[in-house]
């Protein structure tokens, strides 16, 4: 791959979904992008990068920038995001929504499904607790082809040996051959929609929780503040927004704050008093 067409590849990327190409990336690019090129039957990286840059090859495009996405994902994955979940989040929640008895819940750059799905058999787990609530799940992904995969709700042996209790196996799963399926039940607390987080989130209503775990390590700063920003404009005042253990929003915004001794839990900041200009009385004119 020529440098001019390395820098084109990272300009592409950097615009349709965020991610920087840091320093020699060329043994990724080859690993992700050669099976693509296979697809599309051209010859080599060079001749995939040649076919991308002219007009009218968009769904050629798309299909580079979903390959190079990192759609890493377990269920249960990193458990302390789900202890908050069901010891300080829905406790709280569940006492301030009494009278609407309705929480929305968002996961963004959901991958391949398990994080939504792993909410909702924590949820599901609470049996009578949320009797009478409505519960709303929106799980979401720019990438069409891992939402596919999502909500068909089939995983491997590997997948569902990966963070998810044997009894919740037992209890939420089908075995399908020799793949293992989410029961009807679960899968349809969950809804799928593909949405890029570069993109205005105000159409996809208003939240109280906000799942956003390892997808801001792949952006730089300045895309790290506009997606913050965006997502605090559609939390809840009381709301949260949860992340990867390696993310935080400390020296990128301030519309967040830290939930003290809750790793990677944040809430909305208080919202700032306006200003009160201190002008002075017009002095009345001497007769």
């Amino acid at each position: 791959m020529t440098p001019g067409d390395y820098d084109f590849l990272r300009k592409l990327l950097k615009e349709r979904s965020g991610l920087v190409l840091n320093g020699d990336k060329q043994y990724l690019i080859e690993s992700r992008l050669l099976p693509v090129s296979r697809r599309a039957g051209v010859a080599g990286l060079d001749g995939l990068i040649g076919k991308i840059r002219q007009p009218g090859n968009e769904q050629l495009v798309v299909e580079v920038v979903e390959a190079m996405a990192t759609n890493e994902s377990l269920f249960f994955r990193d458990k302390i995001p789900f202890e908050h979940f069901r010891e300080t989040i829905l406790p709280a929640l569940l006492a301030s929504r009494a009278n609407q008895r309705r929480i929305r819940i968002w996961c963004a750059a959901a991958s391949t499904g398990q994080e939504p799905y792993s909410l909702a058999m924590a949820l599901k787990e609470m049996g009578p607790a949320l009797a009478g609530w409505r519960i709303d799940i929106l799980a979401t992904d720019f990438s069409l082809g891992v939402l596919e995969k999502a909500r068909a709700g089939i995983y491997s042996q590997f997948e569902v040996q990966r963070g998810l209790p044997i009894q919740m196996l037992v209890k939420y799963f089908t075995q399908v051959g020799d793949m293992w399926q989410v029961a009807p039940e679960i899968r349809a607390m969950v809804q799928f929609r593909p949405f890029n987080l570069l993109n205005d989130c105000a159409a996809l209503g208003h939240f109280d929780v906000v799942f956003c775990r390892n997808v801001l390590i792949y952006f730089d700063a300045p895309t790290k503040t506009e997606v913050l920003n965006r997502i605090a404009k559609v939390v809840a005042s009381d709301g949260y927004l949860v992340l990867g253990a390696a993310e935080t929003v400390i020296g990128l915004t301030d519309s967040f704050r830290p939930i003290p001794d809750k790793r990677a839990l944040y809430g909305p900041a208080p919202a700032k008093p306006l200003a009160v200009s201190n002008f002075s009385r017009p002095v009345a004119a001497a007769r």
